[in-house]
């Protein structure tokens, strides 16, 4: 081990990419859940493994979906009914291939994107304690600072993203809205219009053919 005080920026820069490189196993995924449709995840997990579930729907309809989580034997650990978003953490009692699954089949006609994220353990620690006789040098203690602040920055940074997706998605249904709106009412002006253009027009015609009749 080279003295503390001749590190550079080598050693730095191995450890930020140790920081990048020890994150625990997950798949977040955003995707499109048509109506009348379900769709199906697996993951292989091994026994004592803690796993967090996490979903959200982003758009359509009222924002909600049924979940449900299943273990290799089929026994269902997770059911929620139309939830809007929600989070579940468990320990796989059993290795095995484990299923979840997001149902919109109680929609007839509206489509819906749902985020989701599954992670499978925990992340293992940035320094391995094994083969360590001497405690974390002041480098080493900032880097694990550093570590915990950005996973912090991306829970907040995801968190966000999906908050201005869905806000994004709820003001581009309201201005379709009002287009719609503008555009009825357009057409309705504009048959009004033209009603009382051939309303008059009819009206001092027939007051026209009554007055020649009068004279003549």
């Amino acid at each position: 081990m080279s003295p503390r005080g001749s590190r550079g920026p080598l050693p730095v820069l191995l450890l930020l990419w140790a920081l990048a490189a020890c994150a625990a196993r997950a798949s977040e995924i955003t995707f499109e859940l048509p109506d009348n449709a379900k769709q199906c995840f697996y993951e292989e997990i091994a026994q004592g493994t803690k796993c967090t579930l996490e979903f959200q729907v982003i758009t359509g309809g009222h924002y909600d979906v049924d979940c449900r989580l299943e273990d290799p034997d089929g026994i269902v650990l997770y059911k929620e009914m139309k939830k809007q978003y929600d989070s579940f953490t468990f320990t796989a009692s059993r290795n095995g291939t484990y299923k979840f699954c997001f149902s919109n089949e109680f929609s007839t006609f509206t489509h819906k994107t749902v985020y989701f994220d599954f992670q499978v353990g925990e992340d293992p620690p940035l320094f391995p304690s094994e083969n360590r006789v001497t405690a974390l040098t002041q480098m080493e203690s900032a880097c694990v600072s550093i570590h915990e602040a950005l996973k912090s920055v991306i829970d907040y940074q995801t968190h966000f993203r999906l908050r201005e997706a869905q806000g994004r998605s709820r003001a581009e249904d309201l201005n379709t809205r009002v287009a719609y709106w503008s555009i009825g009412e357009a057409i309705i002006l504009l048959v009004v219009s033209v009603g009382q253009v051939f309303l008059l027009k009819s009206f001092f015609s027939d007051k026209r053919t009554t007055t020649t009749r009068v004279g003549s």
